[in-house]
């Protein structure tokens, strides 16, 4: 059995997470790593990746009725963003015992393969997910695979299937997240009856894949064997709340960027420079392959409920580092139920909060931001993506700037981020040729000096063109 105590030993705690606690940054442990006699394949991305952004939906905060039907009319807004993944946070009914607060967490499942009333019914979120394929979206769902709530169907039945203490206890899997029971995965059984519930979802509603939660607390042979059974039923894809090259394996094609949301937030605090970024970029490139997918964010629905808004963190830089989640390499950007509308407020987790939609005006950002990621050589998923080159002829305090080459050199964009509290001149050095500026919202602007500058905490993204 898993012990609970050797699990927080093992993890590094760095924010909150679902409950009010995140476990990030972890490698499987000893207890978890696969079979070595097992062969699995080698991950396969679904074609429709490699131009793909995601967006995270939060059913019961997205709209007042807190519903599928009424988040569907969301949808042609989200596809002007050019979003291609929906990542629908959990819709099972959420346990009673142990409750947080009025409504709950999302988190604490009581039934793996029924459907939150408040939410819906399994034939409206059927409707959603159709109409979503229908207008070119897929459609993943958030999964809860490390522990259930303590009302979940399973616990009365089969007591054997949850984690216990030496005096027979079931124990919640971190202190804090005293709502829910960890889930024994040294159980064969309780490993069938999950991988079961995870095809049913696919069978009977046709969701592209799932987010899986606290990925790195479950075994990985667990998650090896489950993806090579639901690509059996279609071709999925998974993305892991976990960091390792080991989870891109057999597993994931994607991983989340939590490393290098921190950075952002170090650098946006004044307690880095910008020169951690490229020791970031060294750390991957010796650790991952350009195939392995990184989601690259400046919130979700942890850091927003938990650790703060865009604003608090990332200040008047929030814009920039959005665009280099957008631009960086091997990363694909993530907007929340709400960035679009600049949310401006700590969404209640355990409760009814509604996102106000009223403000549009960061709306055409991220719409040519993910309309850039999406259409440019040099910004495609996975192993065709663009070389990634530092300019070194830029060095002001706070200036980071690089190029991104596609595969073939015809198309280069140049990316210049302002992060300091003065203006950057531009130089003749720092271009060669013919250079466009990409985004339509932007412009050159000449300073007292007769300068074009880059202001501070804006940024500027050309295009270079072999055509030009």
């Amino acid at each position: 059995m898993k012990n609970p105590i050797f699990f927080l030993a093992s993890f590094i705690i760095l924010a909150f997470s679902c409950q009010n606690e995140k476990v990030e940054n972890a490698n499987p442990d000893e207890d978890q790593a696969q079979d070595s006699s097992l062969v699995y394949a080698p991950v396969s991305h679904p074609d429709w990746v490699q131009n793909a952004s995601i967006y995270e939906v939060n059913i019961r905060q997205h709209t007042a009725e807190g519903t599928f039907a009424a988040f569907q009319e969301h949808l042609p807004r989200i596809k002007k963003l050019g979003i291609k993944i929906l990542w629908i946070m959990p819709i099972q009914p959420i346990g009673l015992e142990k409750r947080k607060g009025g409504l709950g967490s999302y988190y604490s499942i009581q039934d793996y393969k029924a459907v939150n009333p408040e939410f819906g019914t399994m034939d409206d979120f059927k409707t959603l997910v159709n109409t979503a394929h229908e207008m070119g979206f897929k459609v993943i769902l958030d999964w809860v695979a490390n522990h259930s709530a303590w009302d979940n169907v399973w616990m009365d039945e089969f007591p054997e299937w949850y984690t216990t203490d030496d005096s027979g206890n079931v124990v919640s899997p971190v202190a804090d997240w005293s709502d829910v029971a960890d889930l024994n995965y040294d159980s064969k059984e309780m490993r069938a009856a999950m991988t079961d519930a995870l095809e049913f979802w696919i069978k009977e509603t046709d969701i592209d894949g799932y987010r899986c939660d606290v990925g790195m607390m479950v075994p990985m042979d667990f998650w090896n064997n489950t993806r090579e059974t639901l690509d059996k039923i279609k071709p999925v894809f998974m993305l892991a709340e976990a960091e390792g090259k080991e989870f891109h394996k057999s597993a994931f094609d994607m991983t989340y960027g939590w490393e290098f949301h921190h950075l952002m937030n170090q650098v946006a605090q004044g307690k880095d420079e910008v020169s951690v970024f490229d020791e970031y970029q060294a750390k991957m490139d010796s650790s991952y392959s350009k195939d392995d997918l990184r989601m690259f964010f400046t919130t979700n629905h942890d850091e927003n409920s938990w650790n703060g808004t865009i604003a608090e963190r990332m200040g008047d830089n929030h814009l920039n580092f959005f665009a280099l989640a957008c631009t960086f390499p091997n990363g694909m950007p993530l907007i929340y139920s709400g960035q679009e509308a600049r949310l401006n407020k700590r969404l209640a987790f355990f409760e009814k909060d509604t996102i106000d939609w009223s403000d549009t005006t960061l709306y055409p950002f991220y719409r040519e931001m993910i309309e850039l990621k999406s259409s440019h050589p040099a910004l495609v998923n996975g192993k065709n993506q663009g070389s990634f080159n530092k300019v070194s002829t830029i060095k002001q305090e706070g200036v980071y700037a690089y190029r991104r080459k596609a595969q073939g050199g015809e198309e280069e964009l140049l990316v210049i981020l302002n992060f300091g509290d003065s203006d950057f001149e531009l130089k003749n050095e720092d271009f060669e040729g013919s250079w466009d500026i990409v985004m339509k919202s932007q412009s050159m602007i000449m300073n007292s000096n007769g300068k074009f500058i880059v202001q501070a905490h804006d940024f500027l993204i050309f295009n270079h063109s072999q055509n030009n």
